[in-house]
């Protein structure tokens, strides 16, 4: 099953805020460095990647100097615009040392869901792509409100990769897959490899383990596969706390946890 990833050409990989910044809030530089040189071997490889990045409140947060969370929809659209900025800064930086171009796409609900705003959407991403630009995205917190917004990037990433009609989706997060158990609570947690179905026991398994600094948790997660999913999109959730990882993945290596697409017959059967 996992040799088939190995023909994924076009794939969306999500980051998550725990990967790319410490506790304190501070850009994890060496971390976000490995992340966009093994995002810039595959371009130059022949795939093409759209990399769908969070961080841009906590990032915005810190250089602001504000200690506590953001408490309301203006905080944190203020915070996301100071974070978005920095972020973009460091990406385009760390890919050009590479040769490679990049594109801020900012997406509210309304992008996904309006036939218009969606056909524009898809549009642009296959131009990036096409001319060989990574595409960053990120929700547009700035404008985003509590009615349009996605609330997590997982979400998100998986209508992206609906959206770009991608092969493969990949978060890349502080836990290493989907387990029996919490693992920071519990030593007897073991990874589960593989879900071919996402039934009520997953769901249950998913509801006990999140992340501190960002908003999204492991039931984010679950809920991005079953979009994905439901496009015959696969999706692999796997640490970002280790360099190399997706490669390994495209090698078939049994890496994080892969969610297998709907299939036909489990669709005609809703």
């Amino acid at each position: 099953m996992r040799e088939a990833l190995e023909k994924a050409r076009r794939l969306v990989v999500k980051v998550g805020t725990s990967t790319l910044t410490y506790g304190s809030g501070k850009l994890n530089l060496d971390r976000i460095e490995h992340l966009v040189r093994e995002l810039a071997d595959l371009a130059h490889s022949g795939r093409q990647v759209i990399l769908v990045s969070s961080g841009a409140i906590v990032v915005g947060r810190t250089r602001l100097g504000i200690p506590r969370r953001p408490s309301s929809t203006p905080e944190k659209q203020a915070m996301a615009a100071v974070g978005q900025g920095i972020l973009m800064q460091t990406y385009e930086k760390l890919f050009a040392e590479y040769g490679l171009n990049v594109a801020q796409v900012l997406l509210t609900k309304e992008d996904v869901t309006n036939g218009k705003r969606y056909e524009n959407a898809c549009n642009t991403f296959n131009m990036l792509l096409e001319y060989g630009v990574i595409p960053i995205v990120n929700e547009n917190d700035t404008v985003a409100t509590e009615e349009i917004e996605f609330g997590d990037n997982d979400t998100l990433s998986a209508y992206v990769a609906v959206l770009a009609r991608a092969d493969l989706l990949v978060l890349l997060s502080d836990i290493e897959g989907l387990y029996t158990a919490d693992p920071r609570r519990d030593p007897a947690a073991r990874l589960i490899p593989l879900v071919e179905g996402i039934t009520p026991a997953i769901e249950e398994l998913a509801s006990g383990a999140g992340s501190d600094r960002g908003i999204g948790g492991m039931v984010t997660k679950i809920e991005a596969a079953r979009i994905a999913g439901a496009a015959q999109i696969p999706l692999i959730i796997a640490s970002g706390e280790k360099p190399g990882l997706i490669k390994s993945i495209l090698a078939g290596e049994e890496i994080g946890t892969l969610f297998l697409p709907v299939r036909a017959d489990q669709q005609e059967g809703k």
